[in-house]
């Protein structure tokens, strides 16, 4: 009788431990970052929700920026939609929401009105449509022009330029002090040229323009400003030199960090790099300076947030709404920006215990900014996007004439209407 006691406890036990194992639930994670520091403090953040959940198990995967954009764009179109996956903002996101697969948050967030205001609520905006927000933000982000305070000093420059005439005049000065080139970019990365054109697009032409530009189903580009701000960048890509097109962003950044080249554009998001970089000079930054012949506003400043959206096809979505916020809790947020070194849209994660004098004003500056201008790639339709990028890369190589560039934006911009108009 105590044999079959034994057997019956053992054959009970051997059914829990099953049924235990069955009830365990695996959510996808599909992020971009599988480079350092991001790519460990993705891993570890996993780890530790995995070990406060162990009834969910989270499949990570993760491919680098453009390869991403395309793999994220096919499995929305299929069935195998990630549980929790990153997406830019502004029109990126809205492209990605029209799928129908994307998850509607506002539910989620009126149940958990801490979580809900943990968020600086300006960086919302770029992930909410129709009233109805898609996408949470991780990052948040600004472009300026970063400098060698010690080169400048030496070309004999006292003041941060206030007009784009005056960043010319300082570049002709470094140029003049044997900085050659004094202006470093990597025009093989085409996001890199998105970001400098809609910066100048949006400092050069009058709101109302872009307004009707941006939008697919209006979009012309005809106006002449566009022909001006084009030969404006091409101006800027002069004082590049001649290897500019034959590098990325990352070449033209480690240029900067070693004392080569003295002004370069970057995100806020990478001023981790020069701190991790250690570079022996002093260094600040400045946004876009005004064009005395512009008809934008001066003072908003090109860049946006970065998030997390969930799946409206998960198999599992309480699982996955746990991770999400989990991924995006201030505990989470804080060590990130200690971890990885960028400004992120949660309340208080930036502060003086994990981060530097640079990036807490760099916070600042974003909060502080009369608005935001999204990159010019997730602004518009990327098939104009494209024209644009592509065409400035042949200019900068004598390969094509801003009137070639503006011509074929202006044909993809007809191809997009149409398109928006079948809708």
């Amino acid at each position: 009788m105590k044999n079959k006691m034994r057997v019956m406890v053992c054959v009970l036990l051997a059914v829990a431990s099953i049924a235990g194992a069955q009830q365990k639930v695996t959510i996808k994670f599909f992020h971009r970052w599988p480079q350092e520091p991001r790519y460990s403090y993705f891993n570890q953040v996993v780890a530790d929700f995995e070990k406060k959940n162990p009834d969910i198990h989270v499949e990570m995967d993760s491919v680098i920026n453009d390869a991403y954009k395309e793999k994220i764009r096919v499995l929305i179109s299929s069935n195998n939609v990630p549980d929790v996956f990153v997406s830019w903002s502004d029109s990126f996101a809205y492209n990605l929401v029209k799928s129908g697969k994307v998850k509607p948050l506002n539910d989620m967030l009126a149940k958990d009105k801490a979580f809900a205001d943990s968020f600086i609520q300006s960086q919302m905006k770029a992930f909410t449509f129709d009233g109805k927000v898609y996408g949470l933000p991780q990052t948040i982000d600004g472009k300026v022009f970063v400098y060698n305070k010690d080169a400048f000093a030496k070309a004999g420059i006292t003041a941060e330029p206030k007009n784009y005439n005056e960043l010319i005049a300082d570049l002709q000065k470094l140029k003049g002090a044997g900085y050659n080139p004094p202006l470093t970019e990597g025009l093989m990365d085409a996001w890199a040229i998105s970001h400098y054109l809609g910066t100048i697009f949006q400092r050069y032409l009058p709101a109302e323009v872009l307004d009707k530009d941006y939008n697919e189903a209006t979009g012309e580009f005809t106006n002449p400003g566009y022909k001006v701000a084009l030969e404006r960048f091409q101006q800027l890509v002069s004082f590049m030199g001649p290897n500019a097109s034959s590098i990325n962003h990352t070449d033209a950044r480690n240029l900067f960090i070693a004392g080569k080249v003295p002004v370069i554009y970057l995100q806020l998001a990478e001023f981790a790099y020069i701190q991790q970089g250690n570079p022996k000079f002093k260094w600040g930054y400045f946004n876009f300076p005004a064009f005395t012949d512009g008809k934008g506003d001066p003072t908003t400043l090109t860049g946006a947030p970065e998030g997390f959206m969930l799946s409206n096809t998960s198999k599992n979505p309480e699982a996955a709404e746990r991770f999400i916020k989990f991924l995006l809790s201030k505990e989470n947020a804080a060590k990130f920006v200690k971890d990885v070194g960028a400004p992120v849209a949660i309340k208080g994660a930036v502060n003086a215990s994990n981060s530097y004098p640079e990036l807490i004003a760099a916070v600042d500056l974003i909060t502080k900014a009369s608005s935001t201008t999204p990159w010019f790639d997730n602004a518009v339709n990327i098939k104009v996007a494209d024209a644009f990028m592509r065409g400035m890369q042949a200019v900068a190589v004598n390969d094509k004439t801003i009137d070639d560039v503006l011509k074929d934006a202006q044909q993809a911009a007809k191809i997009v209407a149409a398109e928006a108009k079948k809708q």
